[in-house]
């Protein structure tokens, strides 16, 4: 059989860099645009620009944790690493698409692997409309912010927040809240992953409001609809001896 074309990529530190070097003599090196499969080495952050920058691609991505955290990574080792490749287990993500509409009338449009989260922008609490598929659910929520997250992102801010952990292949987002005030006992909800969330800042100029796609931030919104992407997605490996369902069981029980 023929072997899948490998193309290393790391994040901008020495142990990544190092890693990334050292794999390609090993292993060859092709360009990520000729490649098969794209070997990241980094962390979390790393994984999830490589997503956002293949998107769409059907480049398989599986990455090596040579960052902190390494949730969405697989443990680093040298050896073996095209049988640990074939025998991985692929998991199907999709991105979220946001369309955010500040106080100027601009709409910017971004992607997001994780989450797209709403944050005050001063010492006001946000308030926030939320509307679920063109029905108002929520008139106001006094919070600090809120987030839509997908099964991928659950794991990260979603989880800090209290967000419920989702597995990769469940047909949900989480919307969660951070820090509520008002309605005090309203801890979010889980949608289908067909709904299209719009969110309504209240008293914009009195309660700014940043939203953020993973990375990118836009100041000021007055609105922001976010809904999966129909068409767009992303595949992740993942060591069959330690899968995502596995992960996410282990992370549930820690303590």
């Amino acid at each position: 059989m023929t072997q899948p074309a490998l193309a290393f990529v790391s994040a901008d530190t020495e142990d990544a860099r190092t890693a990334a070097a050292r794999l390609s003599v090993l292993y060859g090196q092709e360009r990520p645009e000729d490649a098969d499969v794209i070997v990241a080495l980094g962390g979390d952050g790393f994984m999830l620009q490589t997503l956002r920058e293949t998107i769409g691609s059907e480049k398989k991505i599986y990455g090596m944790n040579r960052g902190t955290v390494g949730f969405m990574m697989n443990e680093f080792r040298e050896d073996g690493l095209r049988e640990r490749i074939a025998e991985a287990i692929a998991e199907t993500v999709r991105p979220l698409e946001m369309a955010a509409t500040d106080c100027t009338g601009k709409t910017t449009k971004a992607l997001a692997i994780n989450e797209v989260s709403l944050l005050r922008q001063s010492y006001q609490a946000a308030k926030i409309q939320i509307d679920i598929d063109g029905k108002t659910r929520l008139e106001e929520l006094i919070c600090d912010g809120i987030m839509v997250a997908t099964p991928a992102g659950s794991t990260a801010y979603n989880l800090s927040a209290h967000g419920p952990i989702l597995p990769l292949d469940a047909p949900l987002l989480a919307l969660t809240p951070v820090s509520p005030f008002r309605p005090r006992r309203w801890r979010g909800a889980l949608l289908p992953n067909q709904s299209t969330v719009e969110l309504t800042i209240l008293e914009p100029e009195k309660r700014p409001v940043n939203a953020v796609a993973d990375h990118e931030e836009i100041k000021s919104v007055e609105t922001v609809r976010v809904r999966e992407s129909h068409d767009l997605t992303a595949t992740i490996l993942f060591d069959a001896s330690h899968s995502w369902d596995e992960r996410i069981l282990s992370e549930q029980f820690r303590y």
